[in-house]
């Protein structure tokens, strides 16, 4: 594999600490053995691989998922589970301006789409993913941003805007000047939600194997995946490796997306008086309006996930640096919580596309093979809203669910090829700028 980031980014060292590992034990898929046939063959056993396996398996196809690493162990497995609106990292009128408004509204109703079928897997397959939040609740984080807020809220029936005076009676106390609520989507369990979709697609038949890294693709009538003890040969050939990618798998990725990370702790259950104090006892999902966002939540169990973008560098060091950095950001919005610890601290890699948008659809010049990833830190119901119309495209069927243009336009290549982590430091620079 090629990969930009250094090693220590792909192994161990960012994901120890991870709390929803101790909140349910991975299954134990199998290693891929000798060889085995299959319609299509999925690599990447995340939101994105595993929808489109259990949508191929349940259409009767047969289907065989490679992960490289085990069960819930990339961005599906470590993120902050938000299942929200999202999956692109532009405004609506940035939008607007570039695809137009069409496309625009196109990209909405997806969106909505994308919730909607998160919702659906979870009442239709009977999975306790610890489910709370009515939608999601965006936090100004200054005047002009409030002012931004009231705006929004003038042009949607459906949001509620709570002035600053009125925020501790919500629950949502903090450094805060408004907020902004809108009612679509919930936060849970992303390792629950996901273990519990790979369980429907193995009931439906799909094959689901652990510690199989594709170490090369070769393209004939169909395709053929070599792993390290074993071979798929299928039809059809889905990429479903987001920020997780390599540069040569297939080549045609190398530049075509680019992994940041992001950064996320876990406190101790706090105690009602600990709630209280701060004022913040609301279960609602939320996030500021940073362009370097803050996204935090006050989970089933009274534990507070708060996240933020990661480190730029990858080793230990710098790891421990991002975890000091988020703990920062968190005592200075909720500095009533300055004693409580937050014994879980991770990290992992989120996927952004140079036009902003994901990317789902037919690999230029491979024939059978399709791809889905850039969700831009939004991949809970994006992820496996893509994964159904990846699955849908793999069986040569239109796509009964939004499928808006401007995700199916293929990625252009970022500048400076694999040095192209070299853009960030400026772009980080530049919207932190704007959030003063």
């Amino acid at each position: 594999m090629r990969r930009i980031f250094p090693d220590f980014a792909y192994g161990p060292g960012p994901r120890d600490g991870c709390w929803w590992d101790e909140t349910i034990a991975a299954p134990d898929w199998p290693v891929l053995q000798g060889d085995i046939k299959a319609d299509v063959g999925v690599i990447g056993g995340g939101f994105t691989g595993i929808s489109a396996a259990l949508h191929l398996a349940e259409a009767g196809a047969n289907v065989a998922v490679l992960e490289a690493q085990t069960p819930g162990w990339g961005a599906s497995g470590r993120n902050g589970g938000f299942c929200c609106l999202g999956g692109a990292a532009l405004e609506s009128s940035d939008m607007i301006r570039t695809f137009g408004t069409g496309q625009a509204d196109e990209f909405q109703r997806a969106e909505l789409d994308a919730v909607a079928l998160a919702a659906d897997l979870i009442d239709r397959l009977g999975l306790e993913v610890d489910r709370h939040s009515q939608g999601e609740t965006q936090m100004a984080h200054n005047a002009r941003a409030m002012s931004h807020l009231r705006r929004e809220a003038s042009k949607d029936a459906s949001a509620r805007l709570v002035e600053a005076a009125d925020l501790a009676g919500a629950g949502m106390n903090g450094t805060f000047h408004g907020a902004l609520t809108k009612p679509v989507g919930f936060g849970l369990n992303p390792r629950k939600y996901l273990f519990g979709i790979a369980q429907g697609a193995q009931t439906a038949g799909a094959l689901l194997f652990q510690q199989s890294p594709v170490s090369a693709i070769s393209h004939g009538r169909g395709f053929t995946l070599q792993t390290p003890q074993g071979r798929v040969t299928c039809k059809n050939l889905i990429i479903a490796t987001n920020g997780y990618s390599s540069e040569d798998l297939p080549d045609w990725l190398a530049a075509r997306y680019l992994p940041t990370q992001s950064a996320v702790l876990v406190t101790r259950p706090l105690s009602d008086g600990e709630l209280n104090s701060q004022g913040w006892t609301s279960d609602q999902m939320a996030y500021d309006t940073r362009n370097l966002l803050h996204y935090f939540r006050l989970m089933p169990d009274r534990r507070f996930l708060f996240g933020m973008r990661g480190g730029l560098l990858s080793s230990r060091a710098s790891e421990q640096r991002v975890h000091a950095a988020v703990r920062r950001d968190f005592e200075k919005m909720f500095p009533a919580w300055k004693a409580v610890e937050s014994p879980y601290h991770w990290s992992g890699m989120v996927c952004i596309s140079r036009a902003r948008v994901p990317f789902v659809g037919p690999v230029p010049g491979h024939s059978g093979m399709f791809a889905g990833l850039a969700y831009h830190g939004n991949g809970v119901a994006m992820g496996g809203y893509s994964g159904r119309l990846l699955a849908d495209l793999a069986m040569g069927r239109v796509p009964d669910l939004a499928y808006p243009t401007m995700m199916r336009q293929p990625p252009r290549r970022f500048p400076l090829g694999r040095f192209r982590r070299a853009l960030m430091p400026p772009v980080y620079g530049w919207m932190g700028l704007r959030d003063l």
